[in-house]
């Protein structure tokens, strides 16, 4: 592939490393912050070099980054010490699983790069009991490690001293996320961590939990500078309001959080933060239940590994970006039904993950279950032309907006589309798509794209699937349909055609082509500006977004669509819907919370 850069002459985006595993070296156990060691950045791309973006097509998985052969490290249990059940690497963290050793009253873990001389101590609240039926075991993650091998040492502690009883497996793969799209031009969205995947040296972290969401405390600064301790979750984001003094703030969910005594309209929410934001999930079961998450006038924000769930708020949306955010990030979360809203097409929830009004935006390797309307791209009154990329996220049966686009423009590349009910991409209000790589797969006859007041939005219900909006351009190219679809491309039908089906990834979609609006292609994917990214044949991104797409491990709900039934239909799932208002969590208690 050439190197590409992107448009508006802005900076050029880090390349990230791809393949899969994951570790964290925290260094306290203080149950409140902590600051870890920061490291520089390594702007590398996949296949270590660091000057050129090469095509992944006609290449191997090793080459491409879908080692389908994550290390689970090695281990030996030995008797009369503690016996380790699993051990496994993913992106930028691992973990250890173990059975709980007699009359310990907690354990002490560590971790440990493959050439270091000596271990780092994690933070104690990363090591978590649970209980999966009459079988209890505890589990540690270790977070925030660039790409490497590590090894974790898990150490027991009885009557407040360590014993010499240790377990320890070594060569964990852990590789870095993918850090590409508009959310790295001109900026990082990388939020409290560095974008080698190491936190930042002055970063302070939170860990929250459904038992401490009310009365976690953080020591920090007011806007003036002042030493202040602020109380609660909502507060503590609060306090990022305008605040240029605090530092960087990683907030780490823990299980299943419930309605915290304090949110706004329902949601958790994030207003005018600038100095560096994660909020990520610990685990496979991190789960926002009951609320959303809505972000405005924020810059450098990270979300990730988190699952919505149940959402009742008044905006809707389980994640929402309202006006003037630029730099964010969302990222291999989970996301499912929220509860029924007033509107008829609001029976699975309202937006799964909206973004208005917002630019330079990165959303990729998120899992969308069965959402009615996953991602909505900006606003009707939007009159800026905002830049938003959506890559290797898995539309699991979902039904529309995979986005549905206005006015801005859109990078749409290397995603799953799985059975989608309505339609795929959409494009309305003039906007330009590049829709690249991407796998389609129905047994329906779905419509992959759709361009308002042309082709199927008028052929299907006379023009109200995009609410009479015209549409701009969708240019497609790479792309592999799998199955049954109506698409009328641009070389059948020059006049009232779904998308610009290119001849090539670098053709340059002439002025000629227009929609009704008269509105043509911007062409930014061709410009000399474009960023750099890595890009997998729609084959291998498939692969790799069944793996990976989500929470780690595919996160703790797990869930099977009938293909046979599940494809054409956009109803609730009542069965899924069941299991979401039953879930629950087998969590039992976190150290130090």
């Amino acid at each position: 592939m050439k190197k590409r850069k992107i448009v508006l002459g802005l900076a050029m985006a880090a390349m990230a490393v791809f393949t899969l595993s994951g570790c964290g070296n925290d260094s306290t156990t203080n149950p409140i912050v902590n600051a870890e060691n920061g490291n520089s950045s390594e702007n590398v791309n996949q296949t270590g070099t660091t000057s050129e973006n090469k095509t992944e097509e006609g290449k191997s998985q090793s080459e491409t980054g879908l080692d389908d052969t994550n290390s689970n490290g090695q281990f030996t249990n030995e008797a009369g010490k503690i016996q380790l059940t699993k051990a496994y690497g993913d992106l930028e963290a691992c973990y250890v699983t173990y059975n709980e050793y007699a009359n310990a009253s907690l354990y002490n873990a560590y971790v440990k790069k493959e050439g270091d001389s000596t271990y780092t101590k994690l933070n104690s609240q990363l090591t978590r009991k649970y209980r999966d039926g009459s079988n209890t075991y505890i589990r540690t993650d270790a977070v925030g490690l660039k790409a490497g091998k590590y090894s974790l040492k898990v150490v027991p502690v009885v009557n407040n001293a360590e014993v010499d009883n240790a377990a320890a497996v070594a060569d964990i793969t852990v590789v870095a996320h993918i850090r590409d799209g508009f959310g790295f031009v001109g900026g990082s969205s990388s939020g409290a961590y560095n974008d080698d995947g190491t936190l930042k040296s002055n970063a302070d972290i939170v860990y929250v939990s459904n038992s401490n969401k009310d009365t976690v405390s953080l020591k920090t600064v007011d806007k003036k500078g002042k030493e202040t301790t602020v109380t609660g979750i909502q507060n503590i984001i609060n306090n990022l309001k305008g605040n240029t003094k605090a530092n960087p703030l990683c907030i780490r969910v823990i299980g299943n959080i419930t309605d915290p005594s304090v949110l706004t309209k329902g949601d958790l929410y994030i207003d005018s933060a600038t100095v560096g934001l994660t909020v990520e999930g610990i685990g496979n079961d991190a789960t926002m239940n009951g609320f959303g998450l809505v972000l405005k006038n924020s810059s450098n924000v990270e979300i990730r590994n988190l699952a919505f769930m149940n959402c009742n708020s008044s905006e809707g949306d389980d994640c929402g970006l309202q006006q003037a955010n630029n730099h964010v990030w969302v990222h291999n979360c989970d996301f499912f039904y929220g509860d029924a809203g007033s509107d008829s097409d609001q029976a699975k929830g309202d937006g799964a993950l909206d973004t208005k009004k917002s630019s330079y935006v990165t959303h990729s390797y998120n899992h969308f279950f069965d959402n009615g309307k996953c991602n909505l791209q900006g606003m009707k009154d939007e009159t800026t032309e905002n830049y938003v990329t959506y890559h290797h996220n898995w539309y699991d049966h979902s039904d529309s907006r995979h986005p549905r686009v206005r006015t801005c423009t859109v990078h749409v590349y290397n995603n799953y589309f799985d059975g989608n009910a309505k339609y795929g991409i959409g494009n309305a209000m003039g906007a330009s798509i590049f829709a690249e790589n991407n796998y389609f797969r129905s047994t329906s006859g779905m419509i992959p794209f759709i361009t308002g007041q042309m082709a199927h939005d008028i052929q299907d219900d006379g023009g109200r699937t995009l609410s009479k909006e015209y549409g701009g351009v969708i240019k497609e190219y790479g792309n592999v349909f799998d199955g049954t679809f109506r698409y009328t491309k641009y070389t059948d039908n020059n006049t009232d055609f779904d998308a610009y089906n290119a001849s090539s990834r670098s053709e340059i979609v002439p002025s000629s082509v227009k929609s009704p609006a008269s509105v043509p292609y911007n062409n930014f994917d061709t410009a000399s500006t474009m960023y750099a990214y890595t890009l997998h044949t729609a084959q291998d991104a498939k692969v790799s977004v069944v793996k990976y797409a989500g929470r780690i491990d595919g996160g703790d709900f797990h869930w099977t669509f009938n293909n046979s039934v599940d494809d054409a239909s956009y109803d609730v799932n009542k069965e899924l819907k069941q299991a979401l208002t039953n879930y629950s969590s087998k969590l039992v208690s976190v150290q130090n919370i």
